[in-house]
This record gives structure tokens, C-alpha cells and sequence, in this order.
């Protein structure tokens, strides 16, 4: 049986989680007491038929949790099942939107904004401790339920999985990026002509990004280090690390190098790729360029 603790900000999605987890086949408890775990767990091992996936939402709604988080983490090391642990973490201004549009009173204190820095401080031994780590801040619970089925496979946990992605700084750093590199050090293609519309997924434009000497130096100590922390990180327990490359606008420089890196890694661990701000920068080109 594997199990998996649902626990992290309130108001940042749990319930959203909990149903999508339901739609994959794992059986849900909401707000389930840290004392009563062990008893829980214990339960569904000897249900006939065996119980082969668990998703338990253990948070900040549950008393205990307003001495210390660590008892739950002292529940969840006695358990004679595997488990891991997913955070769901959200900004401090949404969650206060959040809690202003429904009215609903925060589970830590009448003000919702007192309430959201306490369970921030209270929460940040199991955010530490947690294997995955989603930031729903800018998320809609059907993107939240893609990145779950992503995140998760039908038997259990995913081996461990390297994400890599591109954007643009003008948009914003992706919330969810473990590592972030800069690649506005190296001269940008948007400013020559003929591969101001092309992307960093063109041949002619990784050729004039990897011309740079320091683009290449780059490529390979990311690499080289890639190699090194990512046995450390699945001998702590994590699932998944995302490396982001950000230039202005995401569509040259931050996407051949994302692209390069991947085609190095993807024999080395499972890997993906995504490129955020690829087509709202083509988008953004062609207004330009049509005006």
C-alpha cells in the first residue's frame, strides 16, 4: 500500500487535490487526526480487497497542529507502509483573496491574514520535509489535477523526474522552480533580423546562443552538476526537480539552452521539457510586427 500525506497552506487547493486523487483511484480522507494514522492505516491494510493507494489530507484544521507539526511527522516515520508527502503551497496574497471571496473564516485566526503568517511558520518543518512541492498560486483545479496525473503514476509514486522549462522574466519566474538560471548574460537573437522570429528550437538560433563561449561553459557545468545532485536528492526522498532558464521574453536564448540540457539529461533520469512563454512571445512578435 502506498500512501500519500496531502498537507500545506489552507486555502490552497487541498479539497481540489483530494477529489482529483479520488478520479485516479486513491481512496480520500479529509482532515484526519495525526493520532489517528497509525489506526487508519492499520484499517486499510486488512480491508479485503487490499487497498492499494491512499491520499490522506492531514493540515492545519487539525488541533494538533496548532502546538506542533512535528507530531505528524512522528506519525508518519511509525508507519510500516511507504509514504511520501505532497505540500500544497499557495501566495499570501491569494490565500487572503481567497478567504475574502468566500467569507470563510481561516482555521488559525479570525483575521485571515494573522492566520495565513502563522500557518506559513507552523507548516515550514513539512514543507521542508515534503516530496513534492505544487504552488497553486497561479493554477485552476483542472491544471492542478494535470500536474497530480503528471506528478503521480497509477501504482504510486514516480521514479524521480526532471523538469525543464524556459520562460521569460517579463512574465515572471515560474513559483515552482527548484533552480533558476539567467541567460540574459549572452547577446540576444531577437535583435538580428532574420532569427528575431525563429525560436530557440531553430538550428540558426542555438547556433548563435552556443557561439558564446560562456553559453557552452554553462551548458556543461549545469550538466556536471545535474549529475551530482540528483542521486543526493533521491537519497533525501524527492520525486522530482524542476531547472529553469528565463531570458526577456522567453522564446531564444532560455529555450535553446533548456532544449540542449534536456537532450543531455534525458538518458540520465527521466526528463521533460516545457517552454512557458514560447507562444505568448510568438503571439507578442506577430502583434508587433502586424501594427
Amino acid at each position: 500500500m502506498y500512501i500519500l500525506i496531502v498537507t500545506g497552506m489552507s486555502g490552497a487547493g487541498k479539497s481540489n487535490a483530494l477529489r482529483a486523487l479520488e478520479d485516479m483511484g486513491y481512496l480520500c480522507v479529509d482532515n484526519l487526526p495525526c493520532d489517528l494514522l497509525s489506526s487508519f492505516v492499520e484499517l486499510c491494510r486488512e480491508t479485503e480487497p487490499h487497498i492499494e493507494r491512499v491520499a490522506l489530507a492531514i493540515d492545519s484544521r487539525t488541533s494538533v497542529f496548532r502546538h506542533s507539526s512535528d507530531r505528524l511527522l512522528q506519525a508518519a516515520e511509525a508507519l510500516k507502509e511507504p509514504y511520501e508527502m505532497l505540500f500544497l503551497d499557495c501566495s499570501n496574497e491569494v490565500l487572503q483573496r481567497r478567504y475574502g471571496e468566500t467569507r470563510r473564516r481561516h482555521p488559525m485566526h479570525e483575521d485571515a491574514a494573522a492566520g495565513i503568517l502563522i500557518e506559513r511558520e507552523l507548516l515550514n518543518s513539512l514543507k521542508e520535509r515534503a516530496n513534492y512541492i505544487i504552488d497553486t498560486t497561479d493554477m485552476k483545479p483542472r491544471e492542478l489535477q494535470q500536474e497530480l496525473e503528471s506528478m503521480l503514476s497509477s501504482g504510486g509514486a514516480m521514479p524521480f523526474r526532471l523538469k525543464i522549462t524556459s520562460f521569460g522574466y517579463k512574465r515572471g519566474i515560474p513559483r515552482n522552480a527548484d533552480i533558476v538560471m539567467d541567460m540574459r548574460y549572452t547577446a540576444n537573437p531577437f535583435y538580428e533580423t532574420s532569427l528575431r522570429n525563429l525560436s530557440g528550437k531553430d538550428e540558426p538560433v542555438r547556433d548563435y546562443v552556443f557561439a558564446d563561449a560562456n553559453v557552452r561553459a554553462h551548458l556543461d557545468s549545469i550538466t556536471e552538476s545535474l549529475k551530482m545532485l540528483i542521486p543526493a536528492y533521491m537519497g533525501e526522498g524527492k520525486r522530482r526537480l524542476i531547472v529553469a532558464f528565463g531570458c526577456t521574453g522567453g522564446r531564444h536564448r532560455s529555450v535553446a539552452m533548456a532544449e540542449a540540457l534536456f537532450e543531455r539529461m534525458r538518458s540520465f533520469c527521466p526528463a521533460t521539457i516545457e517552454h512557458r512563454d514560447l507562444i505568448y512571445e510568438a503571439n507578442d512578435i506577430t502583434s508587433r510586427f502586424n501594427s
